[in-house]
């Protein structure tokens, strides 16, 4: 207060609600059930509070006789039969004060509500439009805008090197007639394109081959998992009204995609040569669904301890752990049984007996830092969609709009991909053939930033009074960590593939003596 002035705080306490009920008369598009002709269907339903010193006439009873009515609600204007826009029930009078409590307390709250129906020309079918339209269009747009300029520009760099570069080089050595040709050709790739002087070491296998093997499956579950989840849900076969639809969804597609695990793990675990079949396919098995419900016991053991409602009863732990080991596991053991089975991958080249010598590379080219450049532009893609799917949770709202989300997913594949092989491309012309683990971890830091952005919002959240506490900071960030762990792995596999087959094809097309 100024000058001395006292300045006194005012509460008031919502006391009155307010049901608006949206009905839709029954016609030919949405008829009425059987034995109910000329009826109609609720399509909405809205609550508002409202604060309202309640006067009355002589002596409140507070069993709402009839013979003490509330001066402030007014009567009855049609019944829901009526023909106006809006019938209601006896509601508050225009102009009502609110109701201001007195600290000191002798207070006397009248608690009401009242009913109001509106028509409303919203037809049954699409009743949940209201909840799933979409907010904020034009950031939604500017998203997908921003995305597209980034795939744009990616692209343009991968056919500058493909078309200008590798073609050039390629169509000059393999057209050298002579041996001294030859050699001068040979002279300006030593020069330009050193990625061929690494020919013989490109393709051996690098250090702890099998436990990349095992998060190149883990990644292909979790890609196929959101693929197909994503899917259904833009062609609505998710629909709200059924509760628990998505996440169903989810764990349902992540169980039946072990066999793609298994499968694609066994196929590169034979590529490395490793012999211990069993163990690599039990990794596989186990690593991101261990890690993942390591993170998720921890939380709910949380919740448990606080008795918050948020906890996931034992039963449904149970039900999770059955579909893990009677579904998922068999599953994976499958695929791998394919995938071993089948005939190895094809390489162009087979690696010498003593690898080639690397040179110091420069800062840039450390791993540390294809992980910080590389997914910079992969999040740059997403994270305004992370915005609205986080805003979407504290607020919550339903998040309904998969159809953007599956362009962002798609925008993130290929921003993935084309990071990853320029950032291989340069690696091998700086004479550095250990591009295995480095393209799986260029893309892979994309979750990284996303993890690091979901601990930005929540602090954001924190700080405005919303963060929900110690139980609420430790469950968002519990299942952000495994968010970040499948997102890691999903990034990671879509890096390794692309850059696999960028290597494969590049090697192919050169001619080794």
């Amino acid at each position: 207060a100024k000058d001395g002035e006292a300045s006194e705080a005012r509460y008031t306490l919502n006391n009155h609600l307010r049901f608006r009920i949206l009905y839709n008369p029954a016609g030919e598009d949405d008829p009425p059930p059987a034995g109910d002709e000329g009826g109609s269907y609720i399509v909405g339903f809205h609550v508002e509070p409202m604060s309202v010193k309640h006067t009355y006439e002589g002596a409140f009873q507070g069993d709402g006789a009839p013979d003490v009515p509330l001066t402030t609600c007014a009567k009855a204007r049609a019944g829901l039969g009526g023909n106006d826009t809006e019938a209601e029930s006896p509601g508050v009078r225009e102009g009502a004060k609110p109701l201001v409590m007195d600290l000191q307390g002798g207070n006397e709250v009248v608690w009401t509500y009242d009913v109001v129906w509106v028509r409303s020309d919203t037809r049954w079918a699409s009743r949940w439009d209201v909840y799933l339209s979409m907010q904020d269009d034009d950031i939604h747009w500017f998203s997908i805008v921003n995305s597209v300029i980034v795939v744009f520009f990616l692209s343009c760099i991968i056919a500058l090197v493909l078309a200008r570069v590798l073609r050039r080089d390629l169509a000059r050595y393999n057209a050298a007639a002579t041996a001294e040709d030859k050699a001068e050709a040979a002279e300006d790739m030593r020069e330009e394109t050193g990625w061929k002087l690494v020919s013989a070491d490109v393709f051996r296998p690098p250090a702890h081959a099998t436990l990349l093997s095992v998060c190149l499956g883990s990644g292909a579950q979790v890609f196929n998992m959101t693929l197909l989840t994503l899917i259904l849900a833009a062609l609505g076969v998710l629909s709200p009204a059924n509760r628990g639809a998505l996440l169903t969804a989810v764990l349902v597609s992540y169980v039946l995609m072990g066999a793609a695990a298994g499968y694609v793990s066994a196929r590169y675990c034979k590529l490395v040569k490793e012999q211990n079949h069993f163990k690599a396919t039990l990794l596989t098995a186990i690593m991101l669904p261990g890690v993942a419900s390591a993170i998720f016991f921890g939380v709910n053991g949380i919740a448990w301890a606080h008795k918050s409602s948020s906890a996931v009863p034992f039963g449904t732990l149970v039900v999770l752990m059955l579909l893990w080991f009677c579904i998922s596991l068999p599953l994976v053991f499958f695929g791998a049984y394919i995938g071993f089975s089948q005939d190895v991958i094809l390489v162009p080249i087979t690696p010498s007996a003593l690898p080639r010598e690397i040179r110091e590379p420069a800062w840039y080219l450390r791993t540390w830092a294809a992980m910080l450049f590389g997914g910079i532009l992969p999040f740059g893609a997403v994270f305004v969609e992370m915005y609205f799917i986080l805003s979407s949770i504290w607020q919550h709202r339903f998040y309904y709009v998969f159809g953007f989300l599956l362009l962002v997913f798609v925008m993130l594949v290929i921003t993935c991909a084309e990071v990853s092989v320029v950032l291989c491309y340069v690696q091998l012309c700086s004479e550095d053939y250990r591009w295995w683990w480095r393209s799986f971890m260029s893309s892979g830091s994309t979750a990284f930033y996303v993890f690091f952005y979901g601990l930005f919002h929540y602090w954001n959240r924190a700080e405005a009074g919303g963060g929900g506490g110690w139980l609420g900071g430790g469950v968002f960030l519990g299942y952000m960590l495994i968010l970040f762990w499948a997102l890691f792995m999903l990034t990671g596999f879509i890096g390794f593939t692309s850059t696999f087959y960028f290597v494969r094809k590049i090697y192919s097309s050169i001619k080794i003596d």
